[in-house]
């Protein structure tokens, strides 16, 4: 990953890390001295920040009271759900269909270091949260990596980004079942069957958010 090349976009990425994974809770006041202080950008910088958050709708504005973390709700979850499940299968199915050795060999290294931490999820480790849900979104960005479409790429990573927020919300993790699923997929994209493989994505989304809402964070 290139490395941010000026202060503001640095703290661009660490505001929308900490509000991706949950460390800036929903509806926080987002207080600019307080930014300031803990991101180490101006003033300026940081209502530009807010302002592109807040197009890409993880923040909101209240105004002229200023700015806060997106709130969530049930309804909004199950929509991000539903726009997830529709772009990675479109991507899923262009992927597969021109993949070659290269892409294969990311799939399987991208798989490789999430069932390692899925292991260790397993065994009772939640030390890791966040490295395995970076994992978890490098497996499935490896699979859909060879669709040829950058915008379909960008505008996957954009909603997958607002349903692992939920999942960090939720601190929701499935286990076996979860991990069962990643192989299938594994399997399927070794084998070139896009129609399976969507199946799949339905059920493990699906079951990504049924999850979570059994855990009551979320209303």
């Amino acid at each position: 990953m290139p490395q941010p090349s000026t202060v503001g976009e640095s703290a661009y990425q660490r505001i929308r890390s900490d509000i991706v994974f949950g460390r800036l809770p929903p509806c926080k006041k987002l207080k600019l001295d307080r930014l300031k202080a803990d991101y180490g950008a101006s003033v300026s910088t940081l209502r530009e920040i807010l302002n592109r958050l807040h197009s890409e709708r993880l923040v909101v504005a209240e105004g002229q009271k200023g700015f806060e973390v997106a709130p969530v709700s049930i309804a909004n979850l199950r929509e991000i759900a539903a726009l997830r499940q529709l772009l990675e299968c479109r991507a899923l199915e262009q992927s597969f269909r021109t993949g070659d050795m290269e892409w294969e060999g990311r799939v399987v290294a991208a798989h490789h270091r999430l069932a390692r931490m899925e292991e260790r999820m397993a065994a009772g480790d939640r030390n890791h949260t966040e490295e395995w849900k970076r994992y978890d979104w490098q497996f499935h960005q490896a699979l859909i990596s060879a669709c040829g479409s950058k915008m379909l790429i960008d505008n996957h990573a954009a909603v997958f980004d607002k349903y692992l927020r939920y999942q960090m919300i939720a601190l929701s993790y499935r286990g076996e079942i979860a991990a069962a699923e990643h192989a299938e997929l594994l399997e399927c994209a070794l084998k070139r069957d896009s129609a399976r493989a969507c199946e799949v994505l339905t059920r493990h989304v699906a079951g990504g958010v049924e999850h979570a809402l059994a855990t009551g964070t979320i209303s």
